[in-house]
């Protein structure tokens, strides 16, 4: 029993409820059985006849609930696996579409840069002609100026 502890001299009232499980009713369906085989009409052999019939439909009974349940769990988890396996392969084919994005991306960014590498050689050796170009024009025009004499490295003549 537990103890309560209040601070008030007044009395009180303590109502515990507590309700009953599986277990009581167990031991009550097995007092009331055992009370009906005391009082019963039947001889012993009858009610044995009675109780083994009994037993052997509740033991049929028992094995056509198992049966069913072993199917029903069978099927749910034919289902499950279904549907497992079916997800599993969309993620594989949504993977190999992604590679394949990917890999098609890698390849037109591998050409783009081969594309501006090209254009960018281009563009310099445009430059670098150009470059010697205006050098040429430059000496030549020097060269006029001086009498044909061109200048050395320092610049002087």
């Amino acid at each position: 029993m537990r103890e309560y502890e209040f601070d008030d001299d007044e009395p009180f009232v303590v109502i515990e409820k507590h309700e009953g499980g599986v277990g009581a009713f167990l031991i009550g369906l097995a007092v009331g059985a055992g009370v009906a085989l005391l009082f019963a009409p039947q001889t012993g052999e009858e009610t044995r006849r009675g109780l083994t019939r009994g037993a052997q439909r509740a033991r049929a009974r028992a094995q056509d609930f198992t049966d069913e349940m072993t199917e029903s769990v069978g099927d749910r988890f034919r289902q499950a696996r279904d549907q497992v396996e079916g997800r599993i392969e969309n993620a594989r084919q949504a993977v190999e579409i992604k590679r394949q994005q990917v890999s098609r991306a890698m390849e037109a960014g591998r050409a783009a840069a081969q594309q501006a590498r090209a254009e960018l050689e281009r563009r310099i050796a445009e430059t670098k002609a150009a470059y010697q170009a205006g050098g040429d024009v430059a000496r030549s025009g020097r060269a006029g100026a001086t009498g044909g004499i061109a200048p050395d490295d320092d610049g002087e003549l």
